[in-house]
């Protein structure tokens, strides 16, 4: 079965791409190269108005600082958090960069740039993209942390597409697309 029940088997469904249902806490989406992890992450925010996929490479915001790039996703998100964007940025040491255009940072911290702006949204369906490529182990373990805090909200989910569902986490719902037969 492409969609199986982890952790609890009570979880709500907050969103569907066709047979796969996104629940309530955390979901993982996971598959070898090439099997649809971001397509399905960008399928799902186009389908559902709640939903939320960013390319934490940020390609598009070289000439921004962070917080610039904080402010475009805040006037998208009227949900958006403010003190949990600043209690991000100290958490993963942006600080320092604040000031600093994008093409200036590392790969890593221009992730938690996007990083950042994605927990912060306030979106329903939030979808993480191989959340931790190019961060430290610190910063890792500051998301691990973030989404074990958020995993019982009943009314919001969280989406993380990656090559193998962390182990570190109590996961609601897995999703294999390395199961499926010619999804999508």
């Amino acid at each position: 079965m492409p969609v199986q029940t982890i952790f609890s088997s009570h979880s709500k469904v907050i969103a569907q791409i066709d047979s796969l249902q996104i629940v309530a806490g955390l979901n993982a989406v996971v598959g070898d190269e090439g099997r649809g992890k971001t397509r399905f992450l960008r399928q799902l925010s186009e389908s559902h108005p709640q939903a939320f996929w960013l390319d934490l490479k940020l390609p598009e915001h070289d000439e921004h600082t962070p917080e610039e790039v904080w402010h475009i996703i805040q006037s998208q998100w009227p949900q958006w958090h403010p003190t949990l964007c600043q209690d991000l940025s100290e958490a993963l040491n942006l600080q320092e960069h604040l000031g600093k255009r994008l093409f200036m940072l590392s790969a890593g911290s221009r992730r938690k740039v996007g990083l950042v702006g994605l927990l912060a949204s306030g979106a329903q369906v939030t979808c993480l993209d191989q959340p931790y490529a190019a961060l430290d182990l610190a910063s890792i373990q500051v998301l691990r942390e973030f989404l074990e805090d958020v995993s019982q909200d009943p009314g919001r989910a969280w989406v993380v597409a990656d090559y193998e569902a962390d182990p570190h986490i109590e996961w609601q719902n897995l999703i294999d697309l390395d199961q499926m037969n010619g999804w999508p």
